[in-house]
């Protein structure tokens, strides 16, 4: 399993609202693509405050990295994946990726 987890420094006027929306589109695709599980994500309530203004992030698990390629080369997802670049803190800077194997 691949565990892929995104973190966004969103730009102070973008809404709740408006984050909710790609989040939600993030689910509706990885409800269409094989071997893509499990989409959760949405504001850090972390008692710890340290999110160093990374205040959003969300999670999809892929089975295996051809599953994440998949993903990843989607047009639905670039679309998406361009929207949190415009509404990220300096662009492409704002946005925190990992990709982390699971073979346990």
């Amino acid at each position: 399993m691949i565990r892929h987890i995104v973190l966004t420094k969103f730009k102070p006027h973008i809404s709740e609202k408006q984050i909710s929306g790609i989040y939600s589109d993030l689910h509706a695709l990885t409800k269409k693509l094989s071997g893509a599980h499990r989409f959760f994500g949405g504001r850090s309530e972390s008692p710890e405050n340290i999110e160093r203004g990374y205040m959003h992030g969300f999670v999809i698990d892929f089975d295996s990295w051809d599953a994440l390629q998949q993903y990843a080369d989607n047009p639905e997802h670039k679309a998406l994946g361009a929207q949190l670049v415009e509404n990220a803190v300096g662009g492409i800077d704002g946005i925190l990726v990992l990709d982390i194997e699971n073979s346990g």
